[in-house]
């Protein structure tokens, strides 16, 4: 008897693995976790009150010598006002986002600070304070990651994995001391709709897109300034073409919120109406970016960009 069930069990056996290797090529083969169309990723600043004393803000700048009484009132509205009324907005509908926290801003709101992880939100790295990345020397760079993220996990029990920079303009060094520090992503790249993987040193480093287009300081200041109903049509378009695109390839649509601005009634409002009309579409999916990381490190069709190299490099 046992001569006849060795061949069946052998050959059960490799059925069984075979099915294994198959189920894990078709996981790694999906765009997104839960068979998602369409990932909607919301940044929000946690920034204001860490800038210069000399920032102007949105008013014309004044004469040296001269006290500003009015520029720091315009940030502290972000951390009274702001941030709060955009975590109600979150829970509202239940979505989890990621908030980018200069290290300086966390110290000064320690308690807002917290209350933003406790409500299930993600805490990333954006720098120690408002001095661009690309000014400093590697060791000042290295040293105020070190303090933004020792800051930001003492306050609010979570260690930041991820980076956004002033700006978005790095240093040479930066994405090479965001590996050295235990960082998985940085999202200042503007080059696809999806995630990508970009060589540092002999290992990667995820890219979770940033936005400039859907970005509050850019859409509401500058000579493209706009309404936030015309801000909630543009989110509306965009989001249909990506949402069509999905069906065939992996698709991410990124949303900025700055404290100051996109938390005042009006902004709000738009980005309300606008998830509304998000979750009225079948597989949208809302993700904080470090789950979006992780969930890239897993797959096996990540586009690959070039290592990054910078102008003085080529010529």
């Amino acid at each position: 008897m046992m001569k006849f069930l060795k061949p069946i069990l052998i050959a059960s056996l490799f059925f069984l693995s075979c099915l294994g290797v198959a189920q894990a090529k078709e996981a790694t083969s999906a765009f997104w976790p839960d068979d998602a169309q369409l990932v909607i990723s919301i940044s929000m600043q946690f920034e204001a009150t860490a800038q210069e004393q000399s920032d102007p803000g949105p008013f014309p700048p004044q004469e040296v010598g001269y006290p500003d009484t009015i520029s720091p009132s315009w940030y502290q509205y972000g951390m009274n006002e702001g941030i709060p009324r955009l975590l109600d907005l979150w829970d509202k509908h239940d979505i989890k986002v990621t908030s980018h926290m200069v290290g300086r801003a966390v110290e000064l709101n320690p308690e807002l600070a917290k209350e933003v992880v406790q409500r299930g939100h993600e805490a990333s790295g954006h720098g120690q304070t408002w001095t661009p990345q690309y000014s400093m020397s590697e060791e000042q760079e290295r040293q105020s990651y070190i303090k933004s993220a020792n800051i930001i996990e003492k306050v609010t029990g979570q260690r930041p994995v991820g980076f956004n920079a002033f700006w978005m303009r790095h240093s040479k060094n930066t994405l090479k001391i965001l590996k050295e520090l235990g960082f998985i992503y940085h999202i200042d790249d503007l080059s696809r709709d999806e995630p990508s993987l970009t060589p540092v040193g002999s290992d990667d480093i995820v890219v979770v897109p940033y936005t400039f287009r859907n970005n509050d300081i850019v859409r509401y200041t500058g000579s493209t300034a706009m309404t936030g109903k015309a801000y909630l049509q543009e989110l509306k378009d965009e989001f249909d073409v990506l949402y069509k695109e999905g069906k065939q390839r992996r698709r991410m649509m990124s949303i900025s919120a700055h404290d100051r601005l996109a938390g005042t009634p009006a902004r709000v409002k738009a980005l309300d109406d606008f998830i509304t009309y998000a979750k009225q579409h079948k597989g949208v999916k809302f993700m904080r970016k470090d789950d979006i990381a992780k969930w890239m490190l897993r797959q096996d069709n990540v586009p690959k960009n070039q290592p990054r190299t910078f102008t003085e490099d080529l010529l």
